[in-house]
């Protein structure tokens, strides 16, 4: 190998493609996290014992939360280019790609919201019922503060998954690092594009993980 093929990657081109990373990752994580919570709080509290018990409700959105999570996400990102183009008038770059991983990201959280909120003891929910607590009430004052450290580890989860996707993301006209390691560490043979963009990922993901893993310590019930 060329050796000053190693010195195609300039750091102006590396803090683009992370900045437009961070950029996806942190638009869609906003968006689909609170799709997310709203999916599985829904899932959770329509589901038969829940607090609010109602079938069709949640075999209806079950239904197409299964859909989109069966999809990988590169053909998901193709099936709904027409969606895309709709929300943000284009099908390349950076928001295009934020609406596929919104789509993406948001029935995974939402299934890790709902199995978080189902591991909190049915006994709670049995004492703020004959406590009279009404159903909001059951939810924010007692299922949430329970299932709390278990939704920050659910989050920190779907953020390490939204990373692989925004790096695939790349691969199809959306920038980032997913860009920068096939326009230069694969087509170009710039090796050194190539460690840095593996370093990158790694780091990003080593330090949400142990983000994630303090807070979620954090706020756990003794």
């Amino acid at each position: 190998m060329n050796g000053d093929k190693w010195t195609l990657i300039t750091p102006e081109i590396f803090f683009k493609a992370l900045g437009e990373t961070l950029q996806m990752l942190g638009v869609s994580l906003v968006f689909g996290s609170i799709l997310g919570i709203i999916i599985g709080t829904v899932l959770a509290v329509t589901r038969a014992g829940g607090v609010l018990p109602n079938r069709p409700v949640n075999l209806i959105l079950g239904t197409i939360v299964n859909v989109f999570r069966s999809l990988p996400f590169i053909i998901l990102l193709v099936a709904i280019l027409p969606f895309t183009r709709l929300v943000v008038g284009t099908s390349i770059g950076v928001w295009a790609a934020i609406v596929p991983l919104t789509v993406m990201i948001a029935p995974y959280i939402g299934r890790l919201v709902e199995n978080s909120l189902l591991e909190v003891p049915s006994g709670v929910v049995e004492a703020a019922r004959s406590m009279g607590a009404t159903p909001l009430q059951i939810f924010w004052r007692f299922l949430l503060p329970e299932a709390r450290s278990s939704l920050i580890l659910a989050v920190t989860i779907a953020t390490v998954g939204l990373i692989d996707a925004t790096a695939m993301a790349g691969t199809v006209g959306a920038g980032g690092i997913g860009d920068l390691a096939l326009s230069y560490g694969y087509q170009r043979y710039d090796g050194f594009a190539m460690v840095i963009t593996v370093i990158t990922l790694i780091v990003l993901v080593q330090g949400i993980q142990t983000i994630g893993n303090a807070v979620a310590r954090r706020y756990r019930r003794r």
